[in-house]
């Protein structure tokens, strides 16, 4: 089993849509987490909106802090681009994927963040297989 756990400050966006695309995209020996530094407690109103234009039901998602995430070894620890706010967390591929928070960009700067993320999600997993 290979263990993919995606940070950012919040977990309400970034790391939710990696996530939820991990889940998509994931073969059934990959299991996929998230978790923030501050996590908000909710998800981004954006994020569900937009994966469920993808036919994607985040229902099932919560904003969760990294204390809760499994004390498990992981394969690969992305961050999303929160620097300093996201402590580490040992992992045998550690990437920042430097992307900015898209919480206040437009709906169609949004999806093109979204898409930018499933890309790179894709793309992990291609590497991990």
């Amino acid at each position: 089993m290979k263990n993919i756990l995606f940070v950012c400050v919040e977990n309400s966006c970034r790391s939710q849509l990696a996530e939820a695309f991990g889940h998509i995209h994931k073969s059934k020996d990959v299991a996929v987490y998230s978790a923030g530094s501050k996590p908000s407690g909710q998800v981004n109103l954006k994020a569900v909106v937009t994966m469920a234009e993808l036919g994607y039901d985040m229902g099932r998602h919560h904003s969760q802090s990294l204390d809760e995430m499994p004390a498990i070894d992981y394969d690969a620890v992305i961050t999303m681009g929160c620097g300093d706010s996201c402590p580490w967390v040992k992992g045998r591929i550690r990437e920042d994927w430097g992307l900015p928070d898209p919480k206040h960009l437009s709906e169609n700067e949004f999806r093109a963040a979204r898409d930018e993320i499933e890309k790179r999600v894709i793309d992990l997993l291609r590497r991990l297989s």
